[in-house]
Formats: structure tokens, C-alpha cells, sequence
């Protein structure tokens, strides 16, 4: 600020002239076009208070022509150099950026470990959860395949591990279902029959080109949702919408993933007993799967029930030593591969499907199969499921990747991000993948390990590769219960999240409110409209925090010099006749009555006030009329009322973030209902934004932007010095009367 720009003038009580006696408002201020005035007190060496008149004048915001800014922009934009084309595709391939500087030493020993170990994990979850997706096996161990080596490319964060996951699987398993429901409803029906693995060829739709069995036909429904929801997330990241995921807090997430992880549970329990039931979709899906299994318990396979309970006694309390020993592991016990290949060999010698009927998972085939275009012609179907599939998807992607980054120091780019995930599903859904996102019990048994970079995701695939090429077939006689048992235990850690409930509500009630509605909603209601409740009920919960925000009444701590309020802090001292009070909240229309009836209700209410003084008068006028007989004037010289014990009111707004059009309106009707009474009404701490909405909405003239002050010191400072004056005045005019 210039000297040029900073006017100052000394005023003291004395040298205000005749006409301020009255209010501070009719101080003849100067102003200036595009400028901002603030009386600021202060004390001089002898005592003598004096106020400072400060003009801060604003930038100018040069005018914009839109239509010169888009040519620049696009100018810019289109310019070709070859540092630029260098930068642009470095940035579009981060592998080429950092594979070039790979410290083969340093990094190769935890890559390489790491990715073994996650490779070894994902074979049994990439079948297991293929089970959930109600596709065939070999399509889990294809989208985790695909997935590491695509986020390989275009992935910025080190540790994160991108491949198939469970609540994905589930919302993509709810889609399939539904549209073989539409196709076909007798096969659909029949499927559980048919388990979700087919072996055998039956017509399911006679639309496509050719016959089509179950299993294909669910696969062209998953890669097209695949498909769709990569195009969503690369759109996202083109368009610079990661904003979206901001409105799915830690607690929603928390809560959803909890509430999806009881669907997961209970579309697994059929498998754990060896019930051939039809899959429940829709709202109430979980309930209605625990009615059917009850009615059918009896049918329950006592070899398949007497499988699961093993696997889970083996599995649960491995899992457990897993956890607790983790920091003294080099790497977690591999339990989940041990099962499987003990209970496939224990299927396969026992011949437990021929002599129990055991449910196993049937032929998986060697090799790829030639690459297929998603089925346009579903599009239309499934666009609106795979809006909530890619929100989730990137989000939980996102939200790891940087927590990691930050925790290793390093850093990643969201837009970035959101392309790696989105082409890990767009890519992938031309040989027969399903959706795919990071996870985080993957991520934390990769970043153990020892993990250091995205080299690790290639060891990952390479083991995937060789299970695809050569292991895939003897797991012909691994029984389905016991891929229900391996995707249960994996929803401990979601599952015990009811763990975290007090310390969660200690911290923050209405976070626990908000994990409580979404995970119940998720649960009962389904995952796509438990997503939604979640999103609408944190947003209704944000707007009923500013509905009934907190206020209060301000004290002064001297030493300090320091306002806080007296409700919580003891030893703090009010000014005499002066009220400051604070509201925490923007002020709109929402909260506006809020405001006025905590204001009244900490002060006083100046329409009782006024109320009360016009019905003492009319009492107080008819006794005078029939004392005095006539006289008015001396009548009205005994109407006097007693003065009020408040003469200003503050206002701190240092947590008033905004003000619409409801707001300026109540601030001037609260001013004006005020001043109808003698008090006056001073604003401060007042943000720009605040300042500017005032300007615009005209709350005072020119000349009385002095009512607006930088700190609230100053603003009581102001408010003493004129009650001063005033009774000065008044004494003046009584010693001249007297004359």
C-alpha cells in the first residue's frame, strides 16, 4: 500500500464537530471510488485515544474479453514443439520417465518380492471373486493380468495394487444377473443350477450373433460395464472432475464398503452350505437371500459345509498371526494358495463331486482368448450402473494413492490416475475382463514387502501369466465353498471397522451418523442406492451443521487482548453497554432466522424492546393526558424512557465464510431494528468476500464504511470513544440549556 493511497487523520472525541454527537454512522467520513475505509484506534503517548482513518484502495481487475482469452488459451494450447510433444507424452506414460532412472541394485530385490507375493495372493481372490461377478474363473485372473501391466504404464504411484476387487465384483455380479434376467428368465433362473460356471453349451440369447451360453453371455455384459466406466473415469480425468470424489468423505467410503461387505457375505453363504439358489438383486437382495436359506437349510451339502468350516479354522486365525506378526515377517504366510491347493487335492483324490455332489468350479482353460468388442448394443443398459462403478473405482484409487505417496514422499497426480484406472478397464474390456481398481489389503502387502516401484506389477502379471499358461486346469476340483470361505475372511478388515466406532465417535458424531446411514443403507437397500443415500444424507448433514451452527457471547481476555467466548472460558471481561457476538456459519437464507434469534436471544430483542416502550408510552400518555388537561408538549416531555443497558452491538464475522441475498437482507434488518431503539450496530473482522457482498448489497452508504472494522478491539475501542462523545454532548447541551 503507498503513501500515496494511505490517508491519515487524527480524530479524538474533542475534535469531532457538533453534529457526530449522535450516532458514529454520521461521522463525515471521505471515501474514495474503489476503496476501503477503517477507522482504526489508537492509544498516543499521553493517553489520549485518537482514531486513524485508513484508505485501502482495491485493484482494478482488468476488463476480460472472453473471446481474446479462448484464442490465447487455444493458441497455447495447439502450439507443437518437440519439448512440449516430449513433455506431453512423458506425462501421458510415466513409465518412461522413471523406468530410464531404475537403480537396478537398490530396487530389485523388494520389486521383485513383492510382486511375487501379491501375484500369489491374487490367483485364489481373482478366482474367488469371479464367483462374486458371476463369471467363469479364468476372467478374474485375466482382469488382474491386464490390470498390472496397464497400471504399469501409466500409473504414478509406486505401491498401490490395481487388479480385481470385491465390491466392484459385487456391483458388477448385481448388473449380469439383471441382464440375464431380461434375456432369458428360465436360464436366469435356472443358473444357480447351472452354478455360474457352465460347462456345457446352453442357449441364453438369440440376439447375438450366433448361439451364446450363459457364460458368455455374462461375460459380454461385464466387459461392457467394464468398458463404460473406464470411459466415465477417463472422461473424468480429461474434463479435471476428480472434484466428485471430495463429495465421498472417509466416513461414507467406510460405511459403504462395510455395508457391501454384508451383501458380499451373504451371497457367499450359499456357496459355504452348497444351496443351489437364485441370486436376490434389487432392494431388500440381502434379506431376501437369508429368507431362501433358511427355507432351503435342510438341502444343505454336509461336505461342502464341513469344507468351509476347515477352510475358515485354517484361514481366520492365519489371517490373524498375519496381522500380528506382520512387522516381524518378511512377508505374509501365503494361507489362502496353501487351502486352495490342499483342498484341490483333497477334491480331486476324494472325488467328492461324483460321491457328494460337491459344487467345484469345472474346466478352466489355458492361453487368452481372441479379443471381442464389448457389446454396443448393451450400452444403454448398463451406462447408468457404471456411473456408481467408476465413482468407487477411482475414488478408492485415488484416495490410495496418495495416502501412500505421502507416506513414502513422493507425490502423484489424480488426473493421471484416473486416466492409469480408466484404461485399466477400458483396454482390458476387449479380452473378456471386469472392472478393476486399487485395494488396499493388496497395497499394504505390497508396500511390507518391500515394494519400490511399479516394477513390482510386472513380476505380479508374470505370475498370473504362468498360472493362465500352465496351473489354471488343476484347479478343476477346487469346490466352489471354497472360494466363498476365501472372499468371506477377506472382508475382515471392512467387517471390523465396527472396531473404530467409538473412538470414530469421539472424534466426530456426525461422521458416525453419516457410516451408520450408509453402511444400513448399502446393506438392506442395495449398493447403488446405498452410494446415493450416503452422498444426499452427508450433504443434508453439511447444510444442517449451518442450519443450527453454534454461537455466542464474547468476553474480553486483557492480557491477551484476545475475545473468546464467555460460555466456555472463564475470567474473561464484557465492556460495559457493548455486546460482541460470533456466529460459526455462513449466513444465507437457510440460517438467516437462526442468526436473528440467537442474536436476540444473547442481547436483547429489539422489537420486544420497541414493543414495550410503544405500549408504556400510550400508558404513560393517557395518565399525563388526565394529569395535565392539554398541554402536549409538556405531555410528551414526560414520556422519556430509562436508557437501554446496551448501546452497540459487534458482530464478529471472522467465521462468516459467505452471504447471499437472505443474508445481506437480515444484517441490514437486524441494523435497522437496532437502531430504532438507540443501539447501534458495528461489523467486524469482516472477510473480502464478506466486505464485497456487503458493498454490493448496499448495506451502508458511502460515508458509513467506517462501521466496518479490522479487528474487533478496534470495533469496541470505536464504540467506547463514541458513547463518550455522546455524553458529552449531552452534557453540553444541558449546561447550555442552563444558561
Amino acid at each position: 500500500m503507498s503513501s500515496e493511497n494511505k490517508e491519515q487523520h487524527d480524530l479524538s472525541p474533542r475534535d469531532l464537530p457538533e453534529e457526530a454527537c449522535g450516532f458514529p454512522s454520521e461521522l463525515p467520513l471521505e471515501g474514495q471510488r474503489g476503496s476501503s475505509t477503517d477507522l482504526r484506534w489508537l492509544e498516543t503517548r499521553d493517553g489520549r485515544g485518537v482514531f486513524r482513518r485508513i484508505h485501502m484502495e482495491l485493484r482494478e481487475k482488468p476488463d476480460t474479453d472472453v473471446k481474446q482469452l479462448v484464442i490465447r488459451k487455444l493458441q497455447k494450447s495447439c502450439q507443437c514443439s518437440a519439448t512440449k510433444v516430449r513433455s506431453g507424452i512423458f506425462d501421458f506414460l510415466p513409465v518412461l520417465r522413471w523406468l530410464p532412472k531404475y537403480d537396478l541394485k537398490k530396487n530389485i530385490l523388494g520389486d521383485v518380492m513383492s510382486g511375487l507375493i501379491v501375484g500369489i495372493l491374487l490367483v485364489p481372490q481373482s478366482i474367488a471373486y469371479s464367483l462374486l461377478a458371476g463369471q467363469e474363473p479364468i476372467y478374474g485372473l485375466y482382469t488382474s493380468f491386464f490390470a498390472s501391466i496397464i497400471y504399469f504404464l501409466f500409473g504414478t504411484s509406486r505401491h498401490i495394487s490395481v487388479g480385481i476387487f470385491g465390491i466392484l465384483c459385487l456391483m458388477i455380479g448385481e448388473v449380469v444377473d439383471r441382464e440375464l434376467h431380461k434375456a432369458c428368465p428360465d436360464i436366469a433362473a435356472t443358473s444357480s443350477s447351472l452354478a455360474v460356471f457352465s460347462n456345457g453349451c446352453v442357449p441364453v440369447n438369440h440376439t447375438l450373433d450366433g448361439l451364446c451360453d450363459r457364460s458368455c453371455y455374462a461375460i459380454k455384459i461385464g466387459s461392457t460395464v467394464t468398458f463404460m466406466a473406464g470411459v466415465y473415469q477417463v472422461a473424468m480425468g480429461f474434463f479435471q472432475v476428480g472434484f466428485v470424489s471430495v463429495y465421498l468423505s472417509d466416513a461414507l467410503l467406510s460405511g459403504f464398503v462395510t455395508g457391501a461387505s454384508f451383501t458380499i457375505l451373504t451371497s457367499q453363504a450359499k456357496y459355504l452350505l452348497g444351496l443351489s439358489l437364485p441370486r436376490s438383486n434389487g432392494v431388500g437382495s440381502v434379506i431376501t437371500t437369508w429368507i431362501h436359506i433358511f427355507r432351503n437349510i435342510h438341502k444343505t451339502n454336509i461336505c461342502d459345509l464341513i469344507t468351509s468350516l476347515l477352510c475358515l479354522l485354517v484361514l481366520v486365525p492365519t489371517k490373524e498371526l498375519n496381522e500380528h506378526f506382520k512387522s516381524k515377517l518378511k512377508a505374509p504366510v501365503p494361507v489362502e494358495l496353501i487351502v486352495v491347493v490342499a483342498a484341490t487335492l483333497a477334491s480331486h483324490f476324494g472325488k467328492l463331486n461324483e460321491n457328494y455332489k460337491s459344487s467345484i468350479a469345472g474346466h478352466i482353460p489355458t492361453g487368452f482368448m481372441p479379443p471381442k468388442a464389448p457389446d454396443w448394443s448393451l450400452i444403454p443398459n448398463v451406462a447408468v450402473d457404471a456411473i456408481a462403478i467408476s465413482i468407487i473405482g477411482f475414488a478408492i484409487t485415488v484416495s490410495l494413492s496418495e495416502m501412500f505417496a505421502k507416506k513414502h514422499g513422493y507425490t502423484v497426480k489424480a488426473n493421471q490416475e484416473m486416466y492409469a484406472i480408466g484404461f485399466c478397464n477400458i483396454i482390458p474390456s476387449f479380452f473378456h475382463c471386469i472392472t478393476t481398481s486399487a485395494a488396499l489389503a493388496k497395497t499394504l502387502v505390497k508396500e511390507s514387502t518391500g515394494c519400490q516401484t511399479q516394477l513390482s506389477a510386472i513380476v505380479t502379471a508374470l505370475v498370473l501369466l504362468l498360472v493362465l499358461l500352465v496351473i489354471a486346469p488343476l484347479f478343476y476340483s477346487l469346490q466352489k465353498c471354497v472360494l466363498g470361505v476365501i472372499t468371506i475372511v477377506n472382508l475382515r478388515g471392512a467387517l471390523l471397522k465396527f472396531r473404530d466406532l467409538p473412538k470414530m465417535w469421539r472424534l466426530s458424531r456426525m461422521d458416525t451418523v453419516i457410516w451408520f446411514v450408509t453402511m444400513l443403507s448399502s446393506a438392506l437397500l442395495s449398493t447403488e442406492i446405498g452410494l446415493l443415500v450416503g452422498v444426499c444424507f452427508s450433504m443434508f448433514c453439511v447444510i444442517l451443521r449451518t442450519q443450527k451452527p453454534k454461537n455466542s457471547l464474547l468476553g474480553l481476555e486483557e492480557e491477551s487482548e484476545t475475545f473468546e467466548s464467555i460460555s466456555t472460558y472463564k475470567n474473561l471481561r464484557s465492556k460495559s453497554g457493548i455486546k460482541v457476538f460470533r456466529f460459526i456459519a455462513p449466513l444465507y437464507y437457510i440460517n438467516k432466522e437462526c442468526f436473528k434469534s440467537a442474536l436476540y436471544k444473547k442481547t436483547l430483542n429489539p422489537v420486544l424492546v420497541k414493543a414495550a416502550w410503544k405500549k408504556a408510552a400510550k400508558r404513560k400518555l393517557k395518565e399525563e393526558t388526565v394529569t395535565f388537561r392539554g398541554d402536549p408538549d409538556e405531555v410528551s416531555m414526560q414520556l422519556s424512557h430509562d436508557p437501554l443497558e446496551v448501546h452497540t452491538i459487534v458482530i464478529d464475522c471472522s467465521a462468516i465464510q459467505f452471504l447471499d441475498t437472505a443474508g445481506i437482507n437480515t444484517l441490514k434488518e437486524v441494523r435497522r431494528d437496532y437502531e430504532a431503539i438507540g443501539i447501534q450496530v458495528l461489523l467486524a473482522q469482516c472477510n473480502p468476500s464478506v466486505r464485497d457482498s456487503l458493498a454490493r448489497g448496499e448495506y451502508c452508504k458511502k460515508e458509513e464504511e467506517s462501521l466496518l472494522f479490522y479487528s474487533l478491539s478496534e470495533a469496541v475501542a470505536f464504540a467506547e470513544d463514541s458513547q463518550n462523545q455522546k455524553g458529552v454532548c449531552v452534557v453540553n447541551g444541558l449546561s447550555l440549556s442552563g444558561d
